[in-house]
């Protein structure tokens, strides 16, 4: 079966087509600036030199499905011959609330729910409901799926899902966790079993999720019972532009002394914090490390700190599991920062985790990256949030 994996933002689509008969990307594509001047579509295909480049105006998500159809059919870039052979669309939908625990099979009432989450998620659910809407309308007899960043960490006790306030709170708007980035840690959990040749419902992990945004998860026996996003991606690690954790009496202190609204704190902790914030040079790692090679005091600062707070979270998560077998790095920065993991690493030893340094000096490939006598097994699995969403859409559409 070829599955149409999507991936809709606001005005770019990431896509993919893939032969699940053996998990072979047939081609891999990226549409930005939707609604905007400069629309352009960019394909690839694996062992073909060079890129499909399409430039022509996208008013809408359906403008811009339309031009990703014709390109899948591409015959040097794409990969199918004809439209029949795609055979189900699976679409990455950012919030399912409490409404969904799992993937499922787009319906009205699905949607109808997706388009519920949509005060939980406002930059992202109605960018993932246009890209359905749009996929309805060009392909209304394949069946499509939903899968949800939200669903693995529904799993979560109400003990870590609740927060210290009143509780009508929580009935009346739904403020609770939710967690995000579910589906790239219920892939890598389940990749690191099978590393291992281990049953994952045996197993204690704990998958950090470094990126730009991240997070971290404690995954039990295969099934999330923590993570450290929470109502909205901004709690938890420092992120890139995202404050992450800090005392929620900074808030209205910053409202009265700066004359913030609401919309003005929300784009001060979500977009100019994080290590952009404390450095005010980048969000990008790669030029925070550049910076402290240099001798710059607040980049050395701004990675001591965030070293420290995944630190914690991995040393709590492994007090609430009541121990750890596996710890995983993953995405941009986990699956890249060298650097970055062996600091991670570095004075875990007292929970049994030993870094071989030769083994992690690798970037973007698996690999087991501890010693052979620690007791913390510790994986580099780069994340394949494209192909759990095609793996889901094949079972349920099966």
């Amino acid at each position: 079966m070829k599955i149409l994996v999507l991936n809709c933002g606001s005005s770019s689509l990431k896509y993919q087509l893939i032969d699940m008969n053996n998990e072979e990307v047939l081609c891999i594509g990226l549409v930005e600036r939707i609604g905007i001047d400069g629309s352009i579509l960019k394909q690839e295909k694996d062992g073909v030199e060079g890129k499909l480049i399409k430039e022509e105006p996208m008013k809408n998500h359906q403008d811009a499905i339309k031009l990703v159809l014709e390109a899948v059919l591409h015959p040097e870039f794409g990969g199918v011959k004809e439209m029949s052979e795609i055979e189900a669309v699976g679409h990455r939908v950012v919030h399912g609330g409490e409404k969904f625990a799992s993937s499922v099979l787009i319906t009205e009432e699905v949607e109808k729910a997706i388009k519920e989450c949509v005060d939980l998620a406002p930059l992202h659910n109605p960018a993932n409901i246009m890209g359905i809407d749009a996929c309805k309308a060009i392909l209304p007899n394949v069946p499509m799926v939903a899968v949800f960043d939200t669903a693995f960490h529904q799993t979560m006790p109400k003990s870590s899902y609740l927060y210290g306030l009143p509780h009508e709170l929580y009935t009346k708007y739904g403020v609770r966790r939710y967690g995000f980035h579910g589906t790239s840690h219920k892939y890598v959990s389940q990749r690191a079993a099978e590393m291992l040749g281990k049953d994952i419902k045996d197993l204690k992990i704990i998958t950090c999720h470094l990126g730009n945004g991240a997070s971290i998860a404690a995954v039990d026996g295969g099934k999330c019972i923590d993570t450290s996003m929470g109502f909205t991606p901004l709690e938890g690690l420092i992120m890139g532009t995202r404050c992450g954790d800090i005392d929620s009496a900074i808030l209205p202190f910053l409202m009265q002394k700066e004359g913030l609204d609401a919309d003005g704190l929300s784009n001060l902790m979500n977009k100019q914090s994080g290590v952009y914030g404390m450095t005010g040079i980048s969000s990008d790692f790669r030029d925070i490390e550049g910076a402290a090679e240099k001798g710059d005091e607040k980049a050395q600062v701004a990675l001591d700190a965030y070293v420290k707070k995944v630190q914690k979270y991995i040393g709590s998560y492994a007090a609430e599991m009541n121990g750890v077998d596996v710890v995983v790095f993953t995405a941009g920065v986990g699956e890249n920062g060298i650097d970055l993991r062996g600091r991670i690493a570095s004075n875990m030893e007292f929970l049994g985790m030993k870094l071989d340094e030769e083994s992690n000096k690798v970037r973007g490939k698996e690999r087991v990256i501890s010693t052979t006598d620690s007791k913390v097994k510790m994986l580099l699995i780069p994340t394949n949030e494209e192909l759990m969403i095609a793996r889901d859409t094949l079972n349920l559409v099966k």
